[in-house]
């Protein structure tokens, strides 16, 4: 099986990254953990595994793919809690942005990259049913590796 060059944007962030972060459910508290992204099936996804030491926040782990013919991004998501999720994915010229439009729950989470690829900057937007955007969860990202 040959690599999906199409994923090639996100191979600056193969690695993985000590993070902190904040979350405004959670005032006054820095969040902290480790995040990992690889290439799977000899290249054919990506995959992002977080993991937090603060319990409020739950393991995860999500697989990037892509649809060849409609020249899309997909990531799937899924967490300690059972929460699973399907993701949009957008590439920018500095980073990638996922994000879901739900009546129940919408997110969107952009990271933005470094030139030097040493750090990440994530920052996440989040709708309830009926009520307005507001902040999520935001990271800053280290290369440990």
């Amino acid at each position: 099986m040959k690599t999906n060059p199409a994923l090639s944007p996100l191979d600056r962030a193969v690695g993985t990254w000590i993070v902190t972060g904040s979350h405004p459910y959670l005032p006054g508290r820095t969040l902290r953990g480790r995040v990992t992204f690889e290439r799977i099936e000899r290249g054919a996804f990506v995959r992002m595994h977080s993991k937090m030491d603060d319990p409020e926040i739950p393991e995860g782990v999500a697989v990037f793919g892509t649809d060849s013919d409609e020249e899309t991004w997909t990531m799937l998501y899924f967490d300690e809690r059972s929460v699973a999720r399907r993701y949009d994915v957008t590439i920018q010229e500095d980073g990638f942005t996922w994000s879901r439009h739900a009546p129940q729950f919408s997110q969107s989470f952009r990271v933005t990259m470094s030139k030097d690829g040493r750090t990440m900057a994530g920052e996440g937007m989040m709708k309830k049913e009926g009520a307005e955007w507001e902040p999520d969860l935001r990271l800053s990202y280290v290369r440990a590796s």
